[in-house]
């Protein structure tokens, strides 16, 4: 390896070190309490080692919401060749759940973390967010086409399924399940999710 090439994969673990870093002060201050000075403490740096890779806080917040949803848009691509695009509707909130499931960090700081959603102009758009609710969009529009759901919108749908997906997945992530005594929290948002979907089935 290259002086070149070993400085570079030096840059890319020191930035990963204070992601990992923020994601938890983040989860634990909330985002308007915490700091940078916070995050320098959180993995033993000095707050001048992180300016060096980030402006500000709201930079690092909006790196870390970027990469959780492109982990998400990823994993459902991963779907693109399910031909029915009823099934693959399907197979969509599944990964969603999955990603809740398995991702409760990055699905708080994503969903549920209060942070600011607009950002200033000059700034990096929220661009993986837009993405992946334009890939639920289409997949809808093309239900639409083949057949389901006639005579209903396609972003208003899209809304209804997103928010659906997002109650069933916020109530696990913040441990709200716990009064559905008869089954695990895990298999009751399946279950939930299940027949969500068989109920849209019949539109």
């Amino acid at each position: 390896m290259s002086i070149t090439e070993r400085k570079i994969k030096e840059k890319e673990e020191m930035r990963k070190l204070i992601l990992n870093g923020a994601r938890k002060v983040f989860l634990e201050n909330g985002y308007e309490s915490a700091s940078i000075r916070n995050i320098a403490e959180e993995i033993s740096y000095s707050p001048s080692s992180i300016y060096f890779y980030f402006r500000e806080k709201g930079e690092i917040f909006h790196e870390l919401h970027e990469e959780g949803f492109r982990l998400l848009l990823n994993n459902m691509k991963v779907l693109e060749h399910v031909n029915d695009p009823f099934e693959r509707l399907k197979a969509m909130g599944g990964v969603y759940i999955d990603f809740a499931i398995h991702n409760k960090d990055f699905y708080n700081l994503m969903f549920i973390v209060d942070a600011p959603l607009k950002k200033k102009e000059e700034d990096e758009p929220w661009r993986m967010g837009v993405k992946t609710l334009d890939f639920l969009i289409h997949v809808v529009r093309e239900c639409i086409a083949a057949g389901k759901f006639q005579g209903l919108n396609a972003e208003n749908l899209s809304f209804t399924i997103l928010s659906a997906l997002h109650g069933m997945c916020a109530l696990f992530c913040k441990d709200r399940t716990s009064t559905f005594t008869d089954r695990t929290s895990e298999q009751l948002i399946r279950d939930g999710y299940q027949t969500f979907m068989a109920m849209m089935d019949r539109l």
